[in-house]
């Protein structure tokens, strides 16, 4: 195994016979400071029944795995980097029970502390292998699939994904469950997750099929007061009537939003636009 990294070979053999349908994720963020749970169901198919292949998880530890409803020996077939998968039927649903590790490298889930206000901020950074550090994952771009992000987080906090959330559930102890709608099919690079008390701003946008589409500006609370959300809107509508021209293409997703993020380590990323 080469380490924590999947090579070209790898990646082709088992883009060769594995499809992945959907992901349902949902995390946990109130465990602690050092570690979320994170319960992943995939359902994927097999060209290649009875062969062998593994997903993508890097964990603190695993607690279950669940193969086709067999349970399998979470300490056998996890190495916290892959989970290993033999006897594939042509559909198989797999669930996995881990706990994942926050980050402080700007890589899977970010966790600052703002020194300000002692506050929590969360975000994700997953270009391009590290969405496997918050959810189990075949980690290759050509394995497309559609998200289903559900987050359990405390009740004052915002809670961000790539699609809208469909509801907001207020939970005993100062808790709540954000659910978010299912995204299009998309590599999982691309998904996204931002959580904290943030300072939020919204407007919209008419975009040229005629949609509307709703804006959002965000950013630590402490620096609420330098946030220019004005500018950053004018400058978004300016940008998308030159690119929706420039490539004679609609906006595609349903939603924009903007997060300045503490830390980042990319510069800037397509999911949520994250600048530092």
């Amino acid at each position: 195994m080469p380490g924590e990294n999947l090579t070209r070979i790898e990646a082709a053999e088992r883009a060769e016979h594995i499809e992945v349908e959907s992901y349902k994720v949902e995390l946990d963020l109130t465990a602690g400071d050092k570690t979320f749970t994170s319960n992943t169901t995939v359902r994927f198919t097999s060209s290649r029944p009875g062969s062998s292949t593994f997903i993508d998880a890097i964990t603190a530890k695993v607690h279950r795995v669940s193969l086709n409803g067999q349970e399998l020996n979470a300490s056998e077939v996890s190495d916290g980097v892959r989970i290993q998968l033999d006897d594939l039927a042509l559909k198989n649903e797999l669930l996995v029970v881990a706990d994942a590790n926050y980050m402080n490298t700007g890589e899977g889930l970010h966790r600052f502390v703002d020194p300000v206000d002692n506050e929590v901020y969360l975000y994700s950074q997953f270009e391009v292998p590290d969405s496997r550090r918050v959810y189990s994952v075949f980690e290759q771009p050509n394995l497309k699939a559609n998200f289903h992000f559900s987050v359990i987080a405390p009740e004052n906090w915002k809670v961000v994904s790539n699609q809208a959330a469909s509801s907001v559930e207020d939970l005993s102890e100062g808790k709540a469950k954000w659910t978010f709608a299912p995204t299009p099919k998309i590599s999982s690079y691309i998904t996204a997750l931002i959580a904290g008390p943030y300072t939020e701003v919204r407007s919209e946008l008419t975009s040229t099929d005629g949609r509307i589409i709703p804006l959002g500006v965000f950013c630590r609370s402490s620096l609420a007061e330098h946030l220019d959300a004005d500018y950053v809107f004018e400058k978004t509508r300016q940008g998308f009537a030159f690119f929706e021209s420039q490539f004679d293409q609609p906006y595609p997703f349903e939603k924009y939003d903007q997060l300045f993020v503490p830390e980042f380590n990319a510069g800037a990323m397509e999911p949520c636009f994250c600048v530092k």
